[in-house]
Formats: C-alpha cells, sequence, structure tokens
C-alpha cells in the first residue's frame, strides 16, 4: 500500500482536547510512515513592539518549544519524523500558511462538538475556518 498521508500537520494549543487529535494523528503516522509536524501559534498582539512585548512573546515562544519537545517525545521513540514549530501571528492564518510552505498532505486538529442550536458559533471556529480554507484534507476531532 502507498501511504497516502507523507506529512502531517497537527496544530496545538496545549489544552487536554489536543490529547485525542494527536493519539490519532500518531496512529496515522505510523501506519502512513508520515512525516509530523507539531504547530503551535502564539497569538499575535496588535500595537507597538517594543522590548517589553518581544520579551514577552519570546517567553511564550521558549514555552511552547518546551512543550512541543514534551509532546514529540512519543513519536521520536516510536521512529516517527517529527518537526516542531512555534510561530508568532494570527492562528488561521499561520495554520494555512505552514500547510502549504510544507505541502501537508493531512491536518488533524481538536474541535468541538456542533452547538446546533447556534451555528454561528461553530463556524466562527478556528478548526471550521481551517477546515474550509486549507488546500489539504482537515480531520476534525471531536
Amino acid at each position: 500500500m502507498i501511504p497516502r498521508f507523507r506529512h502531517l500537520l497537527i496544530p496545538l494549543d496545549f489544552t487536554e482536547k489536543n490529547l485525542t487529535a494527536l493519539n490519532i494523528a500518531f496512529d496515522l503516522a505510523a501506519m502512513n510512515h508520515a512525516l509530523v509536524t507539531l504547530l503551535h501559534v502564539v497569538e499575535e498582539i496588535h500595537g507597538e513592539q517594543d522590548t517589553e512585548v518581544q520579551q514577552f512573546y519570546d517567553r511564550l515562544r521558549n514555552r511552547a518549544e518546551a512543550e512541543l519537545e514534551t509532546l514529540s517525545q512519543r513519536f521520536d521513540e516510536a521512529g516517527i519524523i517529527v518537526e516542531r514549530k512555534v510561530r508568532v501571528g494570527k492562528r488561521l492564518k499561520e495554520i494555512v500558511a505552514v500547510s502549504i510552505e510544507h505541502n501537508i498532505d493531512l491536518i488533524v486538529m481538536s474541535s468541538h462538538k456542533p452547538d446546533l442550536a447556534n451555528l454561528t458559533e461553530t463556524w466562527n471556529t478556528l478548526s471550521y475556518q481551517v477546515s474550509v480554507l486549507c488546500l489539504c484534507p482537515v480531520l476534525l476531532v471531536k
């Protein structure tokens, strides 16, 4: 069988809900012998970028890099090649950009169960927007 998904992108916000998506992505990567990219986007604050704000971003970036290092150990131990990326910007824009820049075959990300009584809120979620705007398939894990 030729692997369909050779490069997986897993956007993470380090919440508990990411663990299920991470587990599914691990299984898919192992079955497809895929490269995995773990991505965390530090949300950019609009306004002047002075030294204090830059130091704040540096602390968040360092914390995110440490967290991604921890989450990637399982992949490393299984012999799955894993890349870790931390970007500063708008989450949607950065996820779409990384998916294009790295020729991602599948995005696996956590989502939520839709609120059928309030569909407008469902359509405004990051996971829904990623599923619509990315060119590759997106697996939303609820």
